[in-house]
């Protein structure tokens, strides 16, 4: 089972898991609620249900909320959502929108599932504005049995991790690929960290 298959079969069931990590997804927006505000035109990438499309669209001016998996998308679209709130099917690696489109772009959870986050992360440096914000909270592994027998029991699920990245490496890959990070924060808990990446498409670096 390929990731799309694993994500489109676990839609139906992911509602259930806000209430589980709501406290996560409330300390995500309030790092990121802050550098919206209404002017911004918004893409995220892998939105899942909406959990956090919903509470930070209206911030905004427009918010496009997208997903690879037809069923996380389904399962969104039931939700009550502000008329600047629209979610579609997309791929982030071939992305329909024209060039610096957004003022910023949100991809959460998901660069450490993609097989290849450079092709997703390029997309979202051409289809963003100079100057403009990444918001890339992401998953965090720690070293340790721990660590590695929690990589062991996703695989088993049919949950696979492509890149078990620490904080400083995400940095790093982030870094490498032109982005200039402005700060991260680890939140979530300590046998499911996250750390809540922000940062900008540099003008130096384009």
């Amino acid at each position: 089972m390929d990731n799309k298959q694993f994500w489109d079969r676990f839609a139906k069931y992911d509602s259930g898991f806000i209430g589980r990590s709501e406290g996560t997804c409330q300390r995500i927006c309030e790092r990121i609620r802050p550098f919206l505000n209404q002017n911004m035109n918004v893409l995220e990438l892998a939105c899942g249900t909406g959990r956090l499309s919903l509470p930070l669209s209206p911030s905004v001016r427009s918010w496009e909320a997208t997903d690879f998996s037809f069923e996380m998308i389904e399962q969104a679209k039931k939700r009550p959502r502000p008329s600047r709130l629209h979610f579609s099917v997309q791929d982030a690696a071939g992305l329909p929108y024209g060039p610096e489109s957004f003022d910023a772009v949100m991809i959460s959870n998901a660069l450490h599932v993609m097989p290849h986050p450079e092709k997703a992360l390029g997309e979202v440096w051409r289809v963003l504005k100079p100057d403009g914000w990444l918001f890339a909270p992401t998953f965090v592994w720690g070293k340790g049995r721990w660590a590695g027998f929690r990589l062991r029991v996703m695989g088993l699920f049919g949950f696979q991790v492509y890149h078990a990245w620490n904080t400083e490496q995400l940095v790093t890959y982030l870094s490498e690929r032109g982005y200039s990070i402005v700060s991260h924060q680890l939140l979530g808990s300590k046998l499911a960290p996250l750390c809540c990446l922000i940062a900008k498409k540099s003008r130096q670096n384009g």
